[in-house]
């Protein structure tokens, strides 16, 4: 959830189009009808937690929404974040400003991989440089008989 008082409709389309390349939604709620939404879920906040008006942007990825709606605060100062929803877990704003600076779980998963690999890289490194040295050794032995047969 996040305030979006003072933006033009421009740049609320393009905030729009920035979402959508995340498969993110953004929906433009009443103030009172998400406290009321949020009472029902058995989650409160403070009636002045949230001023003006607000826009809740949604996506699969728990993060993702975080970072597309901090990226394009960072062009559009009148962007205040009031908090997060994440697995019926209420954040506040300093969370989820926190949150935005995590990497994203396609991040994660390329770093996962790469620490996964770098063991079987390093064997196989290990592997070929005995079959390099291998190869050293015989042409060594090659090269040693062929000059004893040359003298």
């Amino acid at each position: 959830m996040f305030g979006h008082s003072g933006l033009k409709v421009k740049q609320m389309e393009d905030l729009r189009k920035d979402l959508r390349k995340d498969n993110l939604t953004l929906t433009v709620a009443k103030r009172n009808l998400l406290l009321l939404a949020l009472k029902n879920k058995g989650l409160s906040l403070a009636d002045n937690a949230i001023t003006g008006a607000v826009a809740i942007a949604v996506g699969d990825d728990e993060v993702a929404p975080a970072k597309a709606v901090a990226n394009f605060k960072k062009t559009n100062e009148q962007v205040e974040f009031y908090g997060a929803l994440i697995n019926q877990t209420a954040l506040d704003a300093t969370a989820v400003t926190n949150l935005a600076k995590l990497p994203s779980k396609q991040e994660l998963l390329a770093k996962l991989v790469g620490s996964l690999q770098a063991p079987i890289t390093g064997f196989v490194n290990v592997l070929a440089g005995n079959l390099r040295g291998l190869v050293n050794v015989l042409n060594a032995v090659k090269d040693g008989k062929s000059k004893a047969i040359n003298n």
